[in-house]
């Protein structure tokens, strides 16, 4: 973030650590992004999340590929995509510069220039299958071959992208994979921009959504669909994606289906719109710690 005469510019990057049991460690690792080294916010949590946590040794039903899987850079006010994804590159390779041995894989505008989204990459990695690296031979673009500790990190810069958890009251995986089949962008009757996966989670199963923003250059979005996505503007483009409310909607109505209830909704983060006005609260307050005034997840 920096400041202009018409305001804050302003980008997100919402790290994805391999990490969630261990509170001790997610804190030490947030505030690593607070109070990091001269300014590379970004750079002293990756380094406190790979000093922290060892790949080798971790275990999660999620799928992940490394000790930091994913530094997503996202545009939020007065800054492109573009120019997100030079910030990306740059992350990527101070990032192996500064943990030897660790790796990276680029997508979205940091992947010159193919411009692979991060599905395609982590499809051709394995992200969905497991990780072992040794049968993977995977070959990262920057860094050093992938280790058992680190494992492998994607770097990369899109729009903004959402998640959004919705836990149904079964567990019955099969029928968690049908319904999270059916609500992804992919199928004709899904919804755009979603990407879902069911996992097992405490005796019941999960529908984990990715929620991507797209440019409705096209219009495709009619007059009757506009409850359903969220919209907002960055360097006067318009960006939707669809709301929290509208996903645990269509899946509660899945389940239903199947004669079976909801049993709760985390959204994992923010939508766009709430963290542009959260980050840009906090920077103008000088309040580093921001998530103890912000406890929990939230709807």
């Amino acid at each position: 973030m920096s400041s202009t005469k018409v305001g804050f510019r302003l980008a997100a990057c919402l790290l994805n650590i391999s990490e969630a049991r261990r509170k001790d460690i997610v804190e030490k690792i947030a505030k690593a992004a607070v109070y990091g080294d001269n300014g590379n916010y970004v750079i002293a949590a990756c380094t406190e999340a790979f000093q922290s946590i060892d790949m080798a040794i971790q275990e999660g039903i999620h799928p992940c590929l490394g000790a930091v899987d994913l530094v997503p850079i996202y545009p939020l006010l007065n800054v492109g995509v573009e120019e997100c994804g030079k910030v990306a590159r740059n992350i990527a390779e101070i990032l192996t510069l500064r943990v030897p041995g660790c790796s990276v894989f680029l997508f979205g505008q940091a992947d010159q220039p193919e411009k692979r989204s991060l599905v395609q990459r982590r499809k051709q990695l394995g992200w969905f299958k497991g990780r072992d690296f040794n049968s993977m031979k995977v070959k990262p673009d920057i860094g050093a071959s992938p280790s058992e500790r680190y494992g492998i990190t994607g770097v990369g810069a899109s729009p903004y992208v959402m998640n959004c958890n919705v836990t149904i009251d079964t567990e019955d995986i099969a029928t968690g994979k049908d319904i999270a089949s059916a609500v992804r962008g992919s199928n004709t009757s899904g919804l755009k921009g979603v990407q879902a996966m069911a996992f097992p989670h405490n005796g019941k199963i999960e529908i984990a959504c990715n929620v991507e923003s797209f440019e409705d250059e096209d219009k495709i979005i009619t007059a009757h669909e506009d409850s359903v996505y969220i919209s907002y503007c960055v360097l006067g483009k318009t960006f939707s994606c669809v709301s929290p409310q509208s996903i645990e909607a269509q899946i509660k109505k899945l389940a239903s289906n199947y004669g079976i209830n909801t049993a709760r909704t985390a959204l994992v983060g923010f939508t766009p719109e709430e963290c542009k006005h959260c980050a840009t609260y906090a920077l103008k307050k000088g309040i580093g710690e921001f998530w103890r005034m912000r406890r929990g997840m939230f709807m």
